[in-house]
């Protein structure tokens, strides 16, 4: 495996004092957010328009363990098993994959306002899944179906036609977040367009399109747990990384890092988890903005921290912004991109704002 940096003592006067605050990966830091993650899950699951009781529940996993009789009903186990746990899963692991792959990006390009859904990943993964669901509905969705292979060529393709762009036109923060909503708007009108080839699929590509949990099983999860596991440890162990590309080129590059090497390795990373997540769930907006920006504002800048953090914050933001989805207009049910929306909107403005001063 080729190596992206090389040791050299020759470091540039300063490089190391500006080096993003070296704050270390601790178990606490983990332990709190795996608990606060746990605790959100654990809510979510219990939460519905059938009450199950936590200790009936509670008898159901103990008597899974052990073999005994379960205090609930097969229809209340069923519900239990096939539709809670595996949409808290399936929220979880698409939560993550936003999430770590907004950080990323932000590494990649530099650019705090990086996110999927606005540099066109998000559109891209979309216009690759619609091609698929339209032109061939009976095609397989599984892990090596064409759906998620799909999406990933449309990620890719529509981050790198935002690069392209946002380059041509500039370097600064307003360029690159320009390209990248004109890539989504044409990506998206493409995929409206393509949509309209096939009447019959309109109900199901629009309910994709505005991203959502609903119809949630176990074969979903198993769409995505392995892109996000490949993608998820590749992205942690780019965090040093990161933060040597956050000197910019010159200098990282005078540390040994080669540059070239390292975007191309976290972007197919960062593309990948974000086409499983929107082949499963749609286009989800916000969550690779929100997450990544309260985890520097709670723990530090470095992405050795923020990265992995950032997977188990976007877990937890995504399972309770689906859990509000489906209770707050019960027995209704809500879009999850629209709750984040909703959340996400106003934090954007928020960070635009913050960073109005480096926006050239």
């Amino acid at each position: 495996m080729m190596s992206t940096t090389s040791h050299t003592s020759d470091h540039p006067p300063g490089a190391r004092e500006r080096l993003p605050r070296a704050t270390r990966l601790s178990a606490r830091h983990v332990a709190l957010a795996a608990a606060l993650v746990a605790a959100v899950a654990t809510g979510s699951v219990l939460l519905g328009a059938i009450d199950l009781g936590w200790q009936r529940v509670l008898g159901e996993v103990v008597a899974q363990l052990t073999g005994g009789t379960s205090p609930l009903s097969e229809r209340e186990a069923a519900i239990l098993w096939q539709l809670r746990v595996p949409r808290v899963v399936l929220a979880g692991l698409v939560g993550a994959a936003l999430a770590g792959s907004g950080a990323a990006y932000q590494g990649v390009f530099r650019n705090p306002l990086a996110d999927p859904y606005l540099l066109g990943a998000a559109a891209g993964a979309g216009l690759g899944a619609t091609l698929v669901l339209v032109v061939a509905p009976g095609a397989g969705h599984g892990a090596l179906g064409p759906l998620p292979l799909a999406a990933f060529v449309g990620a890719v393709g529509g981050v790198a036609l935002s690069w392209v762009l946002g380059r041509s036109a500039g370097n600064g923060t307003a360029t690159l977040v320009l390209a990248g909503v004109a890539v989504s708007a044409f990506l998206t009108a493409a995929q409206t367009f393509v949509q309209q080839l096939r009447g019959e699929t309109l109900r199901e590509v629009y309910t994709w399109m505005l991203g959502g949990l609903g119809t949630t099983g176990w074969d979903e999860v198993l769409v995505v747990l392995p892109y996000l596991a490949a993608a998820a440890v590749v992205l942690c162990l780019s965090g040093r990384l990161l933060d040597l590309l956050a000197l910019g080129d010159e200098e990282a590059g005078a540390l040994g890092l080669r540059p070239g090497v390292v975007r191309v390795v976290v972007l197919a990373a960062a593309s990948l988890a974000t086409a499983a997540a929107v082949a499963v769930s749609g286009l989800i907006g916000f969550v690779g903005i929100v997450v990544p920006h309260l985890v520097r504002l709670a723990v530090a800048g470095s992405y050795r921290v923020v990265l992995p953090l950032s997977l188990l914050g976007g877990a937890g933001f995504l399972v309770l912004a689906d859990t509000v989805a489906r209770t707050v207009l019960a027995p209704a049910e809500l879009p999850v991109g629209v709750i984040t929306a909703f959340a996400g909107a106003p934090f954007f403005a928020l960070v635009l704002r913050r960073t109005r001063g480096r926006v050239r």
